[in-house]
């Protein structure tokens, strides 16, 4: 058995729901471990009404006793509050001839957006079908599995933090960043999660000027991971690669278009001696790189420098100032609907990145080394560590 998770639930829906399956018993795990990731997620500069309107909690259902998880699925649930305003036009009831006047039946799809590609899959002339769904909305409850997977490995002595690195063409100054801690204190305090203080109010500024134009903006977020043992992952097949997970967690990501790690696509200029980390040893460390260009892996594995991952997410596609469309019913053409208001949601979006990244590595790390018991997990990893100082 491996750790998975399931989530369930539409965007103007009741409840959005995750069941998480494989996480050892033995976790302490509680719903104020959870909270704190999803008001971190409703955070940020440029983010629209709908984070007024939700003030997301989660409820723990199933698999958690006093405290401890019981290694049964775990089912946590985040109630929409806006709920009572669509209570009608997102009902199960059939629908009688009073919904049918408000169902809100959306035929325009929006550029950008999974509506047109959706409806042709799944045949839905009615395009709220997939757009519920297909929200962005639904990475609350990824944020929710993330925040368990943080809290498995912080009981492993690893640590994740994530942060904003560009916006809107606004980049940070390149820092050393070695205290993870410090940089979770100011990005914290930072209202668009940047390290740099000294780009804060230019990247706030581009936002404004994005909203004040109808228009969006995208940036890139970077995730940190120090304290994985060195092996975590494999090379003997291209599905077992831990980087490629990674890469592919990033990716599920809504609106994110690209992932790299370390140097990153930088390395496509630069001549192998500047790629490549050089090995050293020594009594105290035992191995270690004097450099971490590769983000942390060789040969999909781990290599026991800080994990690297940045992911680059597009301009939030539903504008205030619409782009044109076609009407599926009549074929006109048309200025695309808005069901949102984000002028950017990169902040949040690095909340995101943080938590799909942790699920990964939890996921990762319970496979290589123990599934049932945290006790377990913990002797094999510290045994691994042990290892590799002595290797």
């Amino acid at each position: 058995m491996t750790m998975r998770y399931l989530t369930a639930g539409e965007s103007h829906g009741p409840q959005l729901t995750t069941i998480l399956e494989g996480v050892p018993a033995g976790l302490t795990l509680t719903v104020e471990d959870i909270n704190e990731d999803l008001a971190r997620r409703q955070k940020g500069h440029g983010r629209g009404r709908r984070m007024q309107i939700e003030k997301d909690t989660v409820d723990i259902l199933s698999g958690v006793r006093h405290g401890q998880t019981l290694g049964s699925p775990i089912t946590l649930a985040v109630t929409n509050d806006d709920w009572k305003h669509w209570t009608n036009i997102m009902g199960i009831e059939p629908l009688t001839k009073e919904v049918e006047e408000v169902k809100r039946k959306v035929t325009k799809p929006r550029p950008g957006h999974a509506d047109l590609n959706g409806a042709i899959k799944y045949g839905h002339r009615d395009m709220r079908n997939v757009l519920e769904r297909s929200s962005a909305r639904e990475t609350t409850v990824r944020v929710v599995a993330g925040a368990v997977a943080r809290k498995f490995l912080s009981e492993l002595g690893i640590q994740v933090a994530g942060h904003v690195t560009e916006i809107g063409g606004i980049k940070a100054g390149l820092q050393v960043i070695d205290d993870l801690q410090d940089l979770k204190a100011k990005t914290e305090a930072s209202p668009v999660r940047c390290y740099d203080k000294n780009v804060e109010q230019e990247m706030m500024d581009a936002i404004d000027t994005a909203k004040k134009n109808g228009d969006s903006i995208g940036g890139i977020v970077e995730v940190i991971v120090e304290g994985v043992p060195v092996g975590v992952g494999s090379y003997v097949h291209y599905d077992r690669k831990l980087d490629a997970k990674l890469a592919a967690a990033i990716m599920s990501i809504n609106a994110f278009k690209g992932v790299e790690f370390g140097v990153g696509f930088e390395a496509a200029s630069l001549p192998g001696s500047m790629v490549h980390d050089e090995i050293a040893w020594d009594e105290e460390r035992g191995y270690y790189r004097l450099s971490n260009n590769l983000g942390g892996f060789e040969g999909g594995m781990t290599t026991g420098m800080p994990i690297v991952v940045r992911g680059v997410m597009k301009p939030i596609p539903t504008l205030y100032k619409p782009l044109q469309s076609v009407d599926i019913d009549t074929k006109e053409p048309f200025q695309a609907s808005i069901e949102r208001s984000d002028s950017c949601a990169v902040p949040a979006a690095s909340v995101v990145a943080e938590a799909v990244v942790a699920f990964e590595i939890a996921k990762a790390i319970v496979e290589q080394f123990g599934q049932d018991r945290m006790d377990v997990i913990k002797g094999n990893v510290q045994r691994m560590r042990d290892h590799a100082a002595k290797f």
